[in-house]
């Protein structure tokens, strides 16, 4: 990463983005390792060159807590929604049983009604 723009080294173009390419051109013909190369960055730059933070220390807790809460949150779902739906099947009455029936009257009315939409 460049450390002036936080941008990836790849596309960053600034002065600093250049001056660290350079540095890591230099590195390479010395013969240097992938890893003494990013050792040689995060001490001429800090730790914010890597991009990512290390995974150790404090850090840790980046990776960790993520997939944790997320896993968390699934098993409150998946714990609370069945008892959510049992207690609303027992709260709502069946439609057929609550409803009073029909006066006759009532009914012959809407027959009728019906009738006319009917044909």
């Amino acid at each position: 990463m460049c450390t002036a723009c936080r941008e990836p080294l790849a596309v960053a173009q600034s002065p600093e983005a250049d001056q660290e390419r350079d540095y890591i051109r230099t590195l390479i013909s010395q013969g240097l390792t992938q890893k003494q190369i990013l050792q040689n960055m995060v001490a001429q730059y800090g730790v914010g060159v890597l991009g990512r933070p290390p995974a150790h220390g404090f850090n840790l807790s980046i990776y960790i807590l993520p997939p944790a809460i997320l896993i968390v949150g699934i098993g409150i779902i998946a714990i609370t929604l069945p008892r959510w739906r049992r207690r609303t099947r027992a709260a709502t009455p069946d439609r057929d049983q609550s409803l009073p029936p029909l006066d006759p009257l009532d009914q012959e009315r809407l027959d009728q009604e019906l009738s006319q939409f009917r044909g």
